[in-house]
């Protein structure tokens, strides 16, 4: 039986470049994925665990097989659960490795469930489900990208995700609504989830937004980000010395310093 959420407090600072200070109560803890650690007051004491501690009489069997899927999906095999072991309030914080926004979740008012990016969970109180949840249908699983495996936060307390650049929370009320597989960041209980081919051969060759679209229909909240990670990875290796050749500058002073010096 899943336990209640710890009750922790937080503050979002900043705006293009955000990081979320987590408050603890004496006893309470916040869990995190390895590396999204930025700073911890004295009396914060850290564990790396397996798994999420959200049900801790489960077996070392059942600890095995959420590890194992948490592996196939690339993701480590370990949590690290921040702890308060002080006699009064302590923070911790935790921040997004790209630029973005992070979006606090409060699970026990969102259906107490929220699939997400698999790579967008960044902390949450002990007592959340941080399982991975690979889409069952074929299409998605071929073609769907950054969308075939997804992440399931479950719990009555508060999650925190990030996102690339802007977001952009929807609500849907039967309408159906398609995106680009990398920009979905979140979405409720009561979203059906699929991705679909790009109608017509001269789209889906010259368009520029892939074969495939993610079709999202339903009841329920979606978040939508400007900038996937991946997307941005891409344009930096595209412009990035020796990728594309040696013309790189975009017609930069730097670039042209650059083409004189190599004698171009």
């Amino acid at each position: 039986m899943p336990m209640r959420c710890h009750e922790v407090d937080y503050e979002i600072i900043g705006h293009s470049m955000q990081m979320v200070e987590v408050e603890l109560d004496p006893g309470e803890t916040v869990i995190a994925e390895a590396g999204a650690m930025n700073y911890m007051e004295e009396g914060i004491v850290f564990e790396t665990r397996m798994g999420d501690g959200s049900e801790p009489e489960q077996g070392l069997m059942g600890k095995l097989f959420s590890a194992g899927k948490r592996m196939i999906s690339g993701e480590s095999l370990f949590m690290t659960h921040f702890s308060n072991r002080a006699s009064g309030k302590r923070r911790v914080a935790f921040a997004s490795p790209f630029p973005g926004a992070i979006l606090a979740l409060d699970l026990a008012t969102l259906g107490e469930e929220v699939t997400c990016q698999k790579d967008a969970f960044l902390c949450a109180a002990l007592g959340t489900r941080v399982d991975i949840a690979f889409n069952r249908k074929l299409g998605v699983g071929f073609f769907g990208g950054e969308g075939f495996i997804l992440e399931r936060l479950q719990g009555d307390g508060m999650a925190f995700i990030h996102a690339g650049g802007t977001v952009v929370e929807k609500e849907l009320k039967g309408e159906t609504l398609r995106l680009d597989t990398g920009c979905l960041v979140a979405f409720t209980r009561g979203i059906e989830y699929d991705i679909e081919m790009t109608p017509g051969l001269k789209s889906m060759f010259f368009g520029g937004e892939g074969l495939f679209l993610a079709t999202l229909r339903g009841h329920g909240k979606v978040w939508i980000q400007s900038l996937p990670f991946s997307r941005l990875a891409d344009r930096v290796l595209e412009h990035a010395p020796g990728a594309g050749g040696k013309d790189q500058g975009e017609g930069s002073v730097l670039g042209g310093i650059g083409r004189l010096l190599d004698g171009d």
